[in-house]
């Protein structure tokens, strides 16, 4: 970055031209065009910008056509990631940049969940090269479908296996496999993974098990936190539900249970099921940030809501739950499609038909393609990687509440390694209290609002 010598006091920046966006509505007066926040300091004129970082910022402010400065904040943010967003981030149409979840939400680098232990529940897993390299943060594996364990089910590329794995590597995976900028909040965190059902659906029987399993074994692991991103069968009030109750025992026990409140936020009853419903559980909601660190363009998933039956605020929280980048499961025929469209993609056009042609059977509507000149071929290789949501041969898209709780789960291992000794309590109120609402959103759908990591970790060391 060049000298920031150049500098301008707020006051100044009242007299520097800029066209004002919606999110002036939120922000107040005098606003950043790229974050929609209003500057706690000063502004930088960007041309005083390296050109490179200069086209960064711009590319990613497609909501405003001209502006001279931004504040400092964003200047600090995509200077540091500007490197590795130019050498590895995909591009959109627009000339932005599929951004990663630490930078969307502007985590705190400073932790990352080091010396903390997450466990999963989910249907399945697969140990990612995002969570085993260079070195293995699985401590731990159980499948309950199986008596002796079956460490076997680990490795089994299956349908069960696509969630659990996409959970766990978005909340703690390093983004090895794309040179570490697709990674999760805390990337150095330990895992406990542990297998719930033979099949994608899960009962409430079977996550009771689970909670079950960790309460016998969290002192072996050192499981501080319980991701489940699946939920019950039945509304039910808490104080006749047998999963609720061990929630409760979970959480005072000293395991703080985070929760997916589910993707029901469009149906006229919008019903938030257990284990998000118990009073102790951090419910966790759908933010849509639209790919984007602009304020302004935040709005809300249809994720569910309360007021659950008991009367209790659900979901407390929201966190991204849409555009957010997971690994794409290996060894897999989606797998073998995606490296495909990404080595056609980046290839010379004389060369697109001799690599159809080598990679015959695996994409049935390239292979019905091959008669076709290139620019019709083009058209289809970008159309198939729109509609498959994919970022890289290993990466995609995914949507849910089931990854806004992992992202979640992350930085609540932030927190607790930046202060060990916070309670499930504590932690709950540090989110609740450091979360910031979306204007023009109904409270019921949103709780406290959008979790705000690096408030989080500060209120976490103000506590130590």
């Amino acid at each position: 970055m060049k000298n920031l010598s150049h500098k301008m006091s707020l006051h100044e920046t009242l007299y520097f031209q800029r066209e004002h966006t919606s999110a002036d509505l939120a922000a107040g007066e005098n606003v950043c065009p790229v974050c929609a926040r209003e500057a706690r300091d000063e502004y930088v004129p960007l041309l005083v910008l390296e050109e490179d970082l200069q086209r960064l910022i711009r590319a990613n402010a497609p909501d405003t056509n001209y502006f001279e400065a931004v504040c400092a904040r964003c200047v600090r943010l995509f200077e540091r990631a500007k490197e590795q967003i130019l050498a590895d981030a995909a591009m959109n149409k627009d000339g932005s940049y599929v951004l990663s979840t630490p930078l969307r939400l502007d985590s705190d680098e400073r932790f990352t969940g080091k010396g903390v232990t997450i466990a999963f529940l989910d249907s399945g897993f697969y140990p990612h090269e995002d969570l085993t390299k260079p070195t293995n943060r699985i401590i731990g594996y159980r499948s309950l479908i199986n008596p002796e364990g079956d460490l076997s089910s680990l490795f089994t590329s299956d349908v069960a296996s696509w969630h659990g794995m996409m959970t766990s590597v978005v909340a703690a995976g390093n983004g090895r496999l794309s040179n570490g900028f697709y990674r999760g909040i805390a990337p150095d965190a330990n895992v406990v993974l542990v297998k719930l059902a033979r099949t994608g659906r899960i009962t409430e029987q079977n996550i009771q098990d689970g909670l079950e399993w960790i309460l016998r074994n969290r002192t072996k692991y050192g499981i501080k936190i319980i991701n489940i991103s699946a939920g019950g069968d039945f509304e039910q009030s808490y104080l006749h539900d047998s999963l609720s109750q061990t929630v409760e025992e979970c959480v005072a026990q000293g395991l703080t249970i985070v929760c997916a409140v589910g993707n029901a936020g469009h149906l006229p009853n919008h019903p938030v099921f257990p284990p998000a419903s118990a009073p102790s559980a951090i419910a966790v909601g759908g933010l849509d940030d639209n790919n984007s660190i602009n304020r302004a363009k935040r709005g809300m998933y249809r994720s569910s809501y309360g007021p659950t039956l008991d009367g209790l605020q659900k979901p407390e929280i929201i966190a991204p739950s849409i555009w957010i980048p997971a690994p794409i499961l290996p060894n897999t025929p989606t797998a073998q499609q995606a490296e495909l469209l990404e080595t056609l993609d980046k290839a010379d056009d004389e060369d697109l038909h001799q690599i159809i042609r080598q990679n015959s059977g695996i994409d049935g509507e390239l292979d019905a393609a091959l008669d076709r000149p290139v620019h019709s071929i083009r058209q289809i290789i970008a159309l198939k990687r729109r509609g498959e949501a994919l970022i890289t041969r290993h990466y995609k898209y995914v949507d849910g509440t089931s990854f806004a709780a992992p992202i979640v789960s992350s930085v609540i291992a932030q927190m607790l390694e930046a202060n060990p000794k916070l309670t499930p309590q504590k932690i709950k109120r540090i989110l609740i209290s450091t979360a910031e609402r979306l204007p023009h959103y109904e409270v019921d759908r949103q709780g406290w609002g959008v979790i705000d990591p690096r408030r989080a970790i500060e209120m976490a060391l103000s506590l130590i």
